[in-house]
């Protein structure tokens, strides 16, 4: 983890946001295929957004993920209200195909989920010209639960295609859980759940044209595309707007009004102290992604490997969007340990900004 706490990780909406642009991704990912290192991306959209609100599993699976990408115009347009340095949407198709155009055959991929007969013909259809990506193998599990399609047998067929990237395609919730299930099972370094790849692969599903997606305008295409979606697209709009209105517009005006002074960031400090079960880290003065640099350190300690951590807050008087979104990496490397994390004397200012940020759980996390 010591590298994952490096990550220049913002928090949007209660998730957690790489910001990187697609070059930036798709380098990382194929830097993690040729160095043989895990990488679980999630690509989470407005959808996600508005699901992990309420569905505390589903939020845990992005957060505990080592990459996540803006894959949504709207996320961007919240980045830039909330001077977030996230500049452009990362779709994971869009990264899906950056990824065909590399040398031929450099990464192998195996297909899992989608409807009957989508994953052969995506197979078909990736292999069907040259490119940066060939298929090794695909498997349609059907409709059962995560526990059913998570067999020693289909774990084991999956890790035969030697494949270097598993693209999942389940439904978000399922898939994303499925993965946070047997991402250790699995030898595949890259794994993702990209549902309209395979639709898009195997000629199921147009993507929209460049232009479209330029536009933010890509979920109207898609509903030409898939009527059904409209339903999810409607509820997504209305909830969207409530954030807009309760969430994003008030952290806004808190963000604009802020003044930090230079000796607020200077006074920052971080102490610890390390007891027999739990480690102490107490926090004083302003965080901001300028001056992260000794709590980067502090969290990639070996000390706190295998021990619960409790931050000590009640000097602290300001942090943005990158101070909770590298707290959310370590709720998340506790979370995956089974070890506590927990938030002690926030004052009414750290909490108001938490609640903004749709991260108030990290407050009442225990």
């Amino acid at each position: 983890m010591a590298d994952g706490f490096e990550r220049n990780v913002h928090c949007l909406l209660g998730l957690p946001f790489d910001a990187v642009d697609m070059a930036g991704a798709v380098f990382r990912i194929r830097g993690a295929v040729t160095r043989r290192q895990s990488c679980f991306l999630s690509t989470p959209n407005l959808n996600f957004l508005v699901a992990c609100l309420t569905d505390e599993a589903f939020r845990d699976s992005v957060i505990e993920s080592d990459l996540s990408i803006a894959d949504g115009t709207p996320i961007v347009w919240v980045a830039r209200l909330l001077r977030v340095p996230i500049r452009e949407r990362v779709a994971g198709s869009g990264v899906f195909e950056e990824l065909r155009r590399g040398n031929r055959g450099q990464i192998s991929v195996f297909f899992f989920g989608g409807m009957e007969g989508v994953a052969a013909a995506a197979c078909k259809g990736l292999n069907s010209d040259p490119s940066g990506l060939v298929c090794v193998g695909y498997e349609n599990p059907g409709f059962g639960s995560v526990e059913e399609m998570s067999s020693d047998e289909t774990i084991a067929r999956i890790n035969a295609s030697a494949a270097d990237f598993v693209v999942v395609s389940l439904g978000a919730r399922k898939g994303q859980a499925w993965i946070s299930r047997n991402r250790t099972r699995l030898s595949a370094t890259v794994i993702s759940h990209l549902g309209a790849v395979m639709n898009f692969v195997a000629g199921t599903v147009s993507r929209a044209p460049l232009w479209v997606q330029r536009s933010g305008l890509e979920w109207l295409w898609r509903i030409m595309e898939e009527p059904t979606l409209w339903r999810r697209y409607f509820a997504d709009g209305l909830a969207f707007l409530w954030l807009l209105v309760t969430r994003v517009a008030p952290y806004s005006w808190i963000i604009l009004c802020q003044r930090r002074s230079r000796t607020e960031l200077e006074a920052a400090e971080v102490g610890l102290l390390d007891h027999d079960a739990e480690v102490v880290i107490r926090l004083r003065g302003a965080w901001v992604l300028e001056n992260l640099r000794p709590l980067r350190e502090c969290f990639a300690r070996p000390i706190l490997a295998g021990k619960d951590v409790r931050l000590e807050m009640e000097h602290v008087t300001y942090v943005d969007s990158a101070f909770i979104g590298l707290l959310m990496l370590l709720y998340g490397d506790r979370t995956r340990h089974g070890r506590r994390f927990s938030i002690g004397n926030p004052t009414k200012r750290i909490r108001r900004i938490f609640r903004y940020a749709c991260a108030e759980f990290l407050l009442d996390a225990r």
